[in-house]
């Protein structure tokens, strides 16, 4: 396998590592108090206001893609793993492999024979356990 890696991956990983820590959270919330105990400094004006509402719109923004592309990675990682496991599986269906690539309405058909597989399964246990009920 190639373990190169992308500078921006190295930074999204390493800023969705430091943003999910309490520090950080710790870190982010001094901030907020600070700039609220500064109010009265400032006179609770409309710069004081803006300081904060363009501050955290910045963070915010930069943030939505950091997440996305963590998501994304993470997202792709289980999906080979699932596929791994399903092609190793003997009885698997191996169709299944590519379904991220399928349209809603063929999702949705398949979603329905695996509830009407798992619906068989509920009542084949219900009526074993019903069977061996006494009166």
């Amino acid at each position: 396998m190639n373990n190169k890696v992308s500078a921006f991956t190295r930074l999204a990983k390493q800023a969705s590592s430091f943003t999910g820590r309490p520090t950080c959270f710790g870190l982010a919330l001094g901030v907020v108090v600070l700039w609220a105990i500064c109010g009265p400094l400032f006179g609770f004006s409309d710069t004081w206001q803006l300081v904060i509402n363009t501050g955290t719109t910045i963070i915010t923004f930069l943030m939505v893609f950091l997440i996305q592309n963590t998501q994304n990675r993470d997202t792709q990682a289980m999906q080979i793993k699932l596929d791994e496991l399903i092609h190793v599986t003997s009885r698997a269906n191996n169709e299944l492999l590519d379904l991220e690539e399928l349209e809603e309405s063929e999702l949705e058909r398949l979603r329905q024979h695996y509830e009407a597989m798992a619906q068989k399964a509920k009542d084949a246990r219900q009526r074993v356990r019903g069977s061996g009920r006494r009166a």
